[in-house]
């Protein structure tokens, strides 16, 4: 059977000048490509900066957050950015590799997953003469080096935990350990938490009668661990060591009067349970999207009278609201989870409907509360939120102004920085080799098995086959 080579379209015959065209339009990509990967390199300069000066806590979770709703990319693709910016502030040599348009961004955002000030220079010769894939795959090993060398270390902490108490001949009480770092974490918070309450007992006691001789010289560092010590043994004693009901363990109770949640500057009561007060913007919060028990007092301060509790938002309602705002309207939010917020509050005349409620995160909902943004629904039922300034912060930004010809300010901004950006610049050394990643590994890695690093084959693979 005779077999025919299809002819190519005249277009896509090769010839000297089809051939030159394509190179030339090839080394124009190449040129374009680092010119953009040093403007990568600025712009991460600036996520760095900005992130570090607080400049997305304008209402907005995270920088991440912000840069999703003002530069319009993807949350992931935004954590990333944030991620490499600050890695890339301890990375030097990497910095300038992409500010120089040697490196791709690419390259930069695996090398940055694990490289480390110490091992800086041995990935950033990974970078210069491997590809991306190469550079990858050498990024994946690295951290499963990394993870073994970790799951080691973790189980050599975890079974190296005791505890030794024992009585010394005087009666007293010694003990000696050894923790976890998590566990040894727990027990530091605890002691602290336990000291200062130790401490303002003691200064509480002073106040109102000075202590005299020993009494009144202040423990040491030591006694006070020991006394936090015991304050917490006699307090897991007191709860049997039960952190209560699950129906009760997380609720928190808030006594608060009418006028309070109608009007925050009334004078009034805006306690917890327990007696610490709260502001009245706090408990305006927490009776948005809460259980309420109204509780009727005699002028003498006796409750005559306690209604039956009802949710604030029926429950029909709640899913109606999920339903609609799928999730936080704070502009750039995208938590899933919230609470039903009254656009106008209950207290103060607020319907509890479904065009006066409004779906906000925690964050969120404490940020129109407690600081000063505002919400309200305009005439065409859009919700608008504004700044503690006034601001209007809209839910899409307007788009950065572009010059006529962006490649070409690209360019000139970059020669007026003595950048000399060509289509060999981010050329990778590799010549076509095999890439051998154990190898790679065992020389690259500081904590790789290995005693000595396994030499490279060189030459023609032995033939397998009968000896002579």
């Amino acid at each position: 059977m005779l077999t025919r080579t299809p002819d190519l379209p005249t277009t896509l015959q090769p010839t000297p000048e089809r051939t030159a065209e394509l190179d030339r339009l090839g080394d124009e990509i190449a040129e374009l490509s680092a010119h953009l990967e040093a403007a990568t390199a600025r712009l991460l300069n600036l996520i760095r900066e900005f992130d570090a000066r607080g400049g997305w806590n304008t209402g907005f979770r995270s920088c991440a957050a912000w840069l999703s709703w003002r530069v319009g990319l993807d949350l992931g693709a935004a954590r990333q950015r944030v991620r490499v910016a600050r890695a890339l502030g301890t990375l030097p040599a990497l910095a300038e590799a992409l500010a120089r348009g040697e490196l791709s961004y690419a390259k930069v955002r695996a090398l940055t997953r694990v490289a480390t000030p110490e091992t800086e220079a041995r990935l950033l010769a990974v970078g210069r003469a491997g590809t991306a894939a190469h550079v990858e795959r050498i990024v994946r090993g690295w951290r499963r080096v990394d993870r073994l060398a970790e799951a080691r270390e973790a189980a050599r902490q975890h079974a190296g935990r005791a505890l030794h108490v024992y009585q010394d001949e005087d009666g007293t009480v010694v003990l000696r350990g050894r923790l976890a770092p998590e566990v040894g974490a727990l027990l530091l918070r605890a002691l602290d938490a336990a000291r200062e309450t130790l401490y303002q007992r003691r200064r509480a006691t002073e106040a109102v009668r000075p202590a005299t001789g020993p009494a009144a010289e202040a423990p040491t560092r030591a006694q006070q661990q020991a006394d936090a010590l015991a304050l917490l043994a006699e307090a897991a004693l007191h709860h049997e060591i039960d952190p209560g009901a699950p129906g009760e363990r997380y609720q928190v109770v808030v006594h608060v009067e009418a006028a309070v949640l109608a009007d925050p500057a009334q004078p009034g009561q805006s306690v917890l349970e327990e007696g610490a007060h709260v502001s009245a913007e706090t408990s305006r919060r927490l009776a948005c999207d809460a259980s309420r028990v109204v509780m009727r007092h005699e002028g003498a301060g006796r409750v005559v009278e306690v209604g039956a509790r009802t949710r604030t938002i029926p429950p029909a309602l709640r899913r109606a609201l999920q339903q609609r705002d799928r999730g936080c309207r704070f502009p750039g939010c995208h938590v899933r989870v919230g609470q039903g917020h009254h656009v106008r509050h209950w207290a103060q005349g607020g319907p509890t409907t479904l065009s006066n409620l409004a779906l906000l995160c925690r964050r969120h909902h404490r940020a129109v509360h407690e600081e000063g943004y505002q919400v309200a629904r305009g005439p065409d039922g859009a919700l608008q939120f504004r700044r503690p300034n006034g601001w209007l912060l809209p839910e899409v930004p307007p788009p950065a102004a572009v010059p006529a010809d962006p490649v070409g300010a690209l360019e000139a901004e970059h020669v007026a920085q003595g950048l000399r950006l060509h289509a060999r610049t981010a050329c990778p050394g590799w010549l076509g080799e095999r890439l051998d990643v154990g190898w790679a590994l065992d020389v690259l890695h500081p904590l790789a098995t290995a005693t000595t690093p396994r030499e490279r084959p060189t030459g023609p693979r032995p033939r397998s086959g009968p000896g002579p």
